[in-house]
């Protein structure tokens, strides 16, 4: 089923959480996000193709292999995020995007607005932070 938004449509605690417009609206958001990733990577494809070119000078060299690690770091953690958004949109589908895994309580309208990849409400990812925290510094 598809549900049709306004161009200027944002979600409000004044709606039932997560309806049909809410769900549309963060399937569509995780698209797009998915779709300039992959355009970003195509594009860096496409770069570093034509910046595979060996330089003549060392320091050139050195300094190309540099951007060249530092630019395929950024794609595997997009790669990783792209996961991440896939599992959203997986989420989305079976009904249980926008719940807390570990409370099952709603997460909050600006959390996903800020970040749609969430799976933890913002009490129940402190604490998980206060956890690894504690655990880190042993």
């Amino acid at each position: 089923m598809t549900v049709e938004l306004e161009s200027e449509y944002r979600p409000t605690e004044d709606e039932p959480f997560m309806n049909d417009r809410q769900r549309e609206y963060f399937k569509n958001k995780l698209l797009a996000w998915k779709d300039d990733i992959l355009r970003e990577s195509k594009e860096t494809l496409v770069i570093l193709q034509e910046e595979s070119q060996n330089h003549p000078d060392f320091a050139d060299r050195a300094s190309s292999e540099t951007d060249r690690s530092i630019e395929l770091r950024a794609r595997d953690r997009q790669r990783k995020l792209i996961s991440k958004i896939d599992s959203a949109l997986e989420r989305i589908s079976d009904g249980s995007y926008g719940y807390c895994e570990e409370t099952g309580e709603p997460i909050a309208l600006r959390r996903l607005e800020a970040r749609p990849i969430a799976t933890l409400s913002i009490e129940a990812q402190e604490a998980h932070e206060r956890r690894e925290k504690v655990y880190r510094d042993d």
